[in-house]
């Protein structure tokens, strides 16, 4: 990364993050494609193919596709464009590989950055870019990673990177990791349709294809379907209805008759300029304001569960308890019709881009015991969890959820649902002061239809200090903020 950086030059970051990811991703296939080579060289060898036929199944497109491995057409291979580049130049090169890559693989159609030829981009530097880009491995590293796996986290690393460099915007739909897999972790997306509105780089996808691999293995990956409008889920190996074009999620809608098994979202917060239109059959619940979207992608994602199909969805703290512009009423709507399963408040500083606090819904269709799930039966009740003491700061000012945090707030929401996880660990739901509460609908009305997991859960009581022991602190505290200024 330090390397990379340095070369950024006279680029703002947004505009260099598509040079480096896109020459990562470029480096990625042609490495994985190499890896594949040489396994199948190998098999052939073993079943005694001879050396003037193996050229020629070698170059079989099947034997890579059929295999996850992109197709990589010989003047896209890193090796041909390293060879070449100082000689035909780099940006050319570089071009017309991300050409013939999207024609030979119909899933990257329209999908790859052809922005390396123009004339404010400095061939010097995009060279030395490339240099440094050839000396990372994706395939055949020592710890036995397939070279997707690399290339994920790689690609996590970096998008996080750009999201600080780039402030607000770049950060705009960057979901901290740990956030991410809360919801996936409540969720629990098996198998089924999964749905993203705002998918931004893909996290939710990814992280839903490691929780499959981690609880049932690398093969159950396909259980999953996935519908969103994104770009770079070829990056991770996941296969995916982006429909055929990206289009902005309220104007047009591309999967309008798609029912969800399962719904994870960050959309952007508090957007006060959306493609609003009154008479949107999406709007069950009221209309939302022109001046912000929350209870918009709220309802959205409703419309697109099926009958016990369930959601989470990050957003501001102010959509727990607004009343602007007929909030309150869609919120008292959504309560009555039971669409409301849990309330998560989240701790301050999580989000790099926005100070702006934040929580988790998660909405839920079918609250009742679902037949042979055998699930609690939760109908008229919403759990409400305040995790905003939990987290560790990992610097000066990013906090994290830690494994401990993610486990216990999962956890209480498993048995307070009554999982088959949570039969399994024996563990029985109880509300804890200051941390859950379940509360039925009488209570949510005694609060106005307010969802601050605060307001329910209580607080524990903490002794007082005596004033002569704050005293004693504030001349300390004092004494150093004076130090400091020295």
């Amino acid at each position: 990364w330090k390397a990379a950086d340095k070369l950024r030059g006279s680029m703002d970051a947004a505009q260099y993050k598509e040079f480096v990811l896109g020459l990562i991703f470029l480096k990625y296939i042609s490495d994985a494609f190499d890896e594949r080579r040489e396994q199948l060289a190998k098999e052939l060898a073993d079943d005694g193919i001879s050396e003037d036929r193996l050229t020629e199944f070698l170059e079989d497109q099947d034997e890579y596709t059929g295999h996850n491995v992109f197709w990589v057409p010989e003047t896209a291979r890193w090796s041909w464009i390293a060879a070449n580049a100082k000689s035909k130049g780099v940006g050319l090169l570089l071009d017309e590989a991300m050409d013939v890559i999207m024609r030979a693989n119909p899933s990257l159609t329209a999908v790859l950055p052809k922005i390396f030829n123009r004339d404010n981009v400095d061939q010097k530097r995009l060279a030395e870019l490339v240099d440094l880009i050839s000396d990372a491995r994706f395939g055949g590293g020592s710890d036995d990673k397939p070279a997707q796996d690399v290339l994920g986290e790689v690609y996590e690393y970096f998008l996080g990177n750009f999201a600080r460099a780039e402030g607000k915007r770049g950060g705009e739909f960057y979901t901290p990791s740990s956030v991410v897999r809360l919801i996936v972790e409540i969720l629990e997306p098996y198998e089924g349709r999964v749905y993203d509105p705002a998918c931004g780089s893909g996290g939710m996808f990814v992280q839903a294809g490691k929780f499959i691999e981690a609880h049932r293995g690398r093969g159950h990956k396909s259980d999953i379907a996935v519908y969103g409008q994104e770009l770079n889920l070829a990056i991770h190996g996941i296969d995916g209805d982006l429909s055929t074009r990206w289009g902005d999620t309220f104007d047009q809608d591309r999967h309008p008759d798609l029912k969800a098994d399962f719904v994870m979202a960050n959309p952007p917060f508090n957007i006060k300029d959306w493609a609003r239109n009154e008479n949107d059959p999406r709007w069950k619940y009221g209309v939302p304001p022109k001046a912000n979207a929350n209870y918009a992608w709220l309802q959205h994602i409703l419309s697109k569960l099926g009958e016990r199909g369930t959601g989470g969805v990050v957003l501001a703290n102010g959509s727990m308890s607004s009343q602007s512009s007929g909030e309150g009423e869609i919120r008292r709507a959504m309560v009555e019709a039971d669409q409301v399963a849990c309330m998560v408040a989240l701790p301050s500083q999580l989000f790099r881009t926005t100070q702006i606090p934040a929580c988790l819904w998660f909405l839920a269709k079918d609250k009742g015991p679902q037949g042979p799930k055998r699930l609690a039966d939760r109908r008229g009740e919403i759990l409400f969890i305040d995790a905003r003491g939990m987290g560790e700061m990992t610097d000066r000012t990013e906090r994290d959820l830690t494994a401990a945090d993610l486990g216990k707030i999962a956890d209480t929401y498993h048995a307070w649902r009554g999982t088959q996880s949570a039969h399994e660990e024996g563990v029985e739901y109880a509300d804890e002061l200051g941390f859950c509460l379940s509360a039925d609908l009488a209570t949510v009305r005694e609060h106005g239809y307010v969802l601050t997991p605060g307001r329910y859960v209580g607080a524990i009581d903490v002794e007082e200090e005596d004033a002569e022991a704050v005293a004693e602190r504030i001349a300390k505290l004092t004494g150093e903020l004076y130090e400091l200024f020295d």
